[in-house]
């Protein structure tokens, strides 16, 4: 807490973050068995060509959800379909996994596949995976600040040369060396504390820490950003109507159903980003000026 409060103040300071949401879509993805791959082929150019069919069906289960798009893939002799779907406020899985079977159904009507598994891991769901890291999964978000050497100095007691050399050789070689689809000092940390507070399925915590860091030089200081590709977060079901965790989302504003639907849902993603940001600028800054050590022993952790 005293490190993101301490990388919140930087931020306040700087002026406030730049938020963004990238992209929105909850994914599930059945997998389909064929008998030979000639029959998985044409399977795939089916759901391909027929995209607007697969939508009517599926989007008839749901008030919200939006089927934004259809990935096909095979492996031998079985075929994955990755739906993503816009699902307002909610986080969705229940939505997406109804609507999936609808349209799974008619697949295999009309193409003799047979489905095997409503969800078949290309989806993916709380496992650590490249296809979420690369097309996203929930909420893509981003969020990046402005800092001086001024303001570098005065919160963070480093330096601009110190804070991109950590972040170069830490999070970005360090994590390349590793084989880690993590490129960042500890996103999981504050995507966890939030999703907990604010009623998320923790189990999620593994998307949201999918999450690269970047520190860009820049002409007063450096650009410091998160881009989380996957934060399956909502406002509204689930957790979110546990008492406690329902005052935490009222205190940040975000509770319950927006005008327009979704506008919740992605504030929330935001706020998310905007933490997670705040807990990498007091780490990073902790790092180059050798501090962690010591404050850790200082606050008892």
């Amino acid at each position: 807490i005293a490190s993101v409060n301490r990388g919140c103040s930087l931020i306040t300071a700087a002026g406030g973050a730049d938020v963004r949401i990238l992209k929105d879509g909850m994914t599930r993805a059945p997998v389909f068995a064929t008998d030979n791959i000639i029959h998985a082929k044409e399977v795939c150019d089916w759901v391909i060509a027929h995209e607007t069919e697969i939508k009517a069906e599926a989007e008839s289960t749901t008030r919200f959800g939006k089927i934004t798009g259809i990935e096909v893939t095979t492996a031998g002799t079985s075929v994955f379909v990755r739906f993503s779907f816009f699902t307002g406020d909610a986080m969705g899985m229940n939505m997406v996994t109804i609507a999936s079977a609808k349209a799974a159904g008619l697949i295999c009507q009309k193409t003799g596949a047979r489905l095997i598994a409503l969800s078949g891991n290309w989806c993916t769901d709380k496992k650590p995976a490249a296809v979420n890291l690369v097309m996203g999964r929930g909420k893509t978000a981003s969020a990046g600040v402005l800092l001086t050497q001024d303001l570098i100095g005065k919160v963070l007691k480093t330096d601009v040369a110190s804070l991109l050399e950590v972040n170069t050789r830490k999070n970005l070689v360090g994590s390349a060396r590793a084989g880690s689809f993590g490129f960042n000092a500890h996103a999981a940390n504050i995507v966890a504390a939030m999703f907990i507070a604010c009623g998320q399925d923790p189990a999620h915590v593994v998307e949201g820490s999918l999450c690269m860091t970047t520190v860009d030089p820049a002409p007063s200081g450096v650009y410091v950003s998160v881009t989380l590709p996957a934060l399956p977060v909502g406002t509204v079901g689930g957790g979110t109507t546990v008492e406690t965790q329902a005052e935490c989302l009222r205190l940040l504003g975000v509770a319950g159903s927006g005008d327009p639907p979704g506008s919740n849902a992605r504030k929330f993603a935001e706020i998310v980003a905007a933490g997670v940001l705040a807990g990498e600028l007091s780490l990073l800054g902790a790092l180059a000026a050798q501090h962690l050590a010591r404050a850790h022993s200082t606050l008892g952790r």
